[in-house]
């Protein structure tokens, strides 16, 4: 009789969520096939270990199993990299505690600069000037900020609209807010190698989404083509959205 119990759940429980994690970073990272191999690899070793017990064959996929897992460390040591970032950057329980903080009481104003960013945005948006704008969330961006100009400023419509003015020398790349400051411009982003993508969808998405996949970080994408207005989160867009939503959503982030 088979011995089944809680503690076999929990354990069943705990490996479908590694290998759904493992599923997202990799199809994240565009390497959603090698994901398959690997399962296919891990469903074979098992058989021909465990069910059929086939020893020579099963001592040649252990060895293989002890030097794949090593060789995939160094493949993607990038996205694990950001797996663990991600991880332990989790900011649920720092929102949690933020719910019982002052500053984010009902009575408490709203953030001015969150203003200045819409009206940049919307400004931007109605005369089809592309811009990328990037709010830290919790994650360090210092890595990012260090490739483009510091500009060091307090937040400002105006500011905004001159940075990324198609003749400004500084209208290519993205521009980080941190902590309610603008703190650098043209700055590079890892681009997303994700194939589904819309193909209407330039440079400026393909940035966005690369830094929302590898941080917790936001990024608004103003589209110079179409004027639409749209917001990258979790390595996923919400597009076309009015100023209303976009400064209900800033309201939410930015405190």
């Amino acid at each position: 009789m088979i011995d089944f119990g809680i503690k076999d759940v929990i354990d069943i429980l705990l490996v479908a969520l590694l290998l759904y994690n493992i599923y997202k970073l990799m199809r994240d990272s565009g390497s959603l096939n090698v994901f398959y191999g690997i399962l296919v690899f891990i469903i074979m070793w098992i058989i021909v270990s465990q069910v059929l017990e086939m020893k020579l064959l099963g001592s040649i996929f252990d060895k293989l199993v002890s030097v794949g897992v090593l060789a995939l460390i160094i493949l993607f040591q990038e996205d694990i990299r950001r797996f663990f970032l991600t991880l332990g950057s989790n900011n649920r329980f720092y929102s949690f505690l933020k719910l019982f903080s002052r500053k984010n009481m009902e009575s408490q104003e709203e953030n001015p600069a969150i203003m200045q960013i819409v009206r940049a945005c919307d400004y931007m948006s109605k005369n089809f000037v592309g811009a990328l704008i990037i709010i830290r969330q919790e994650m360090s961006l210092i890595d990012i900020e260090n490739t483009g100009e510091t500009i060091d400023a307090n937040i400002n419509a105006q500011l905004i609209k001159n940075i990324f003015f198609k003749n400004s020398p500084l209208h290519d790349g993205a521009m980080i807010i941190d902590n309610n400051r603008i703190t650098s411009a043209a700055c590079i982003l890892p681009v997303s190698h994700n194939t589904n993508i819309p193909k209407e969808l330039g440079l400026r998405h393909r940035a966005a989404l690369g830094i929302t996949q590898q941080s917790d970080a936001v990024a608004i994408i103003v589209s110079e083509e179409t004027g639409q207005i749209t917001m990258s989160r979790r390595g996923e867009f919400k597009r076309n959205i009015s100023t209303e939503e976009l400064e209900r959503y800033l309201s939410t982030i930015m405190k």
